[in-house]
């Protein structure tokens, strides 16, 4: 039975993600605790949990990216094993939120698949839901439960604080970006840009017009979503046609669905600062132009506040030393 600070506390993971929960388990000084994912011949998850969850709090961790509805059905089959066992309460950690860029009918006949997915979690039994940089804040609205929406700016701001760059400039990829460019920009003491770009097709931007004065600003484009990275390279073109000198970019969650790579690659963008909310498989990571922090440290310090019932919002900021 492993205690922290007094309580019963234990934390799965399931197989989107299993470094990442391995490294808050270490963080946080309690062992990883093992259940065994199975499959039948037709493809249907069996979760067997090995260990008494009788009367814990208990957290998991699973972020839905690819394949997203294969993560979400083993953390659905998840909650309802541990709410069966009479886990006390049942804690989703959840990096990314997939299907969180369908938040509202953009079109007649559409579905609002996020809050869809809130619905399953709470059907299932869920108590609460710990997201990162949710790609619209109302989905935080589509619960019924507490969800804590953490951000990934801290991690992001503290990095390129600690790096030297010249004139530095945050640019938003576009003006629904605007609050998070600024958010970072104040974090760190630097001016915003924003790309005025039109979208024709999903996953295919087009680039207008850059408002604001970059030349010969070292530039960091912030978004948080990484998926195509259409949108990233038509930014870095339209910024160095205005005299940016050094093109960086930052985000929380590294899609990065083909052609992302290729296109980074073939970019004049220096170098992509992101996180591992989602893991990125080797081909990936052997990119020289892609750069992985850790969110663990925040998640685990997350954790550690809800299990002593402190308040969590101090870490949602930047605080320079």
């Amino acid at each position: 039975m492993a205690l922290l600070h007094g309580k019963k506390v234990k934390i799965f993971s399931l197989n989107s993600n299993r470094p990442l929960a391995e490294e808050i388990a270490l963080r946080i000084g309690i062992p990883l605790s093992e259940c065994e994912v199975t499959r039948f011949n037709d493809g249907e998850i069996q979760i067997n949990i090995s260990e008494t969850v009788r009367g814990h709090t208990v957290f998991v961790v699973q972020s839905t990216n690819h394949p997203v509805n294969e993560h979400y059905m083993e953390l659905l089959i998840m909650i309802d094993a541990l709410k069966r066992a009479s886990a006390q309460s049942i804690n989703v950690i959840m990096p990314y939120y997939g299907y969180s860029r369908q938040d509202r009918k953009s079109a007649s006949r559409q579905p609002i698949s996020a809050k869809l997915m809130a619905d399953l979690l709470q059907a299932a039994g869920a108590d609460r839901v710990i997201c990162m940089d949710l790609h619209a804040d109302q989905i935080q609205g589509f619960f019924n439960i507490p969800i804590d929406n953490f951000r990934a700016l801290p991690i992001l701001a503290q990095y390129f604080d600690s790096v030297k760059l010249e004139n530095v400039v945050i640019c938003s990829p576009d003006h629904g970006g605007a609050t998070r460019a600024r958010s970072l920009a104040e974090s760190i003491d630097a001016p915003i840009a924003i790309i005025d770009k039109r979208r024709p097709r999903p996953n295919e931007a087009k680039v207008m017009t850059v408002i604001g004065e970059v030349n010969g600003s070292d530039v960091i484009i912030i978004d948080d979503i990484i998926d195509t990275a259409g949108t990233i390279v038509a930014a870095v073109k339209a910024l160095k046609e205005k005299g940016a000198k050094r093109i960086f970019a930052c985000c929380t969650h590294p899609v990065l669905s083909h052609p992302a790579i290729e296109r980074i690659e073939a970019s004049d963008l220096e170098l992509l600062i992101t996180t591992n909310t989602i893991k990125l498989d080797d081909a990936k990571l052997k990119c020289r132009k892609i750069k992985q922090l850790s969110v663990a440290p925040l998640l685990a310090q997350g954790i550690l506040n809800i299990v002593d019932d402190k308040p969590l919002s101090d870490l949602f900021y930047y605080h320079k030393n």
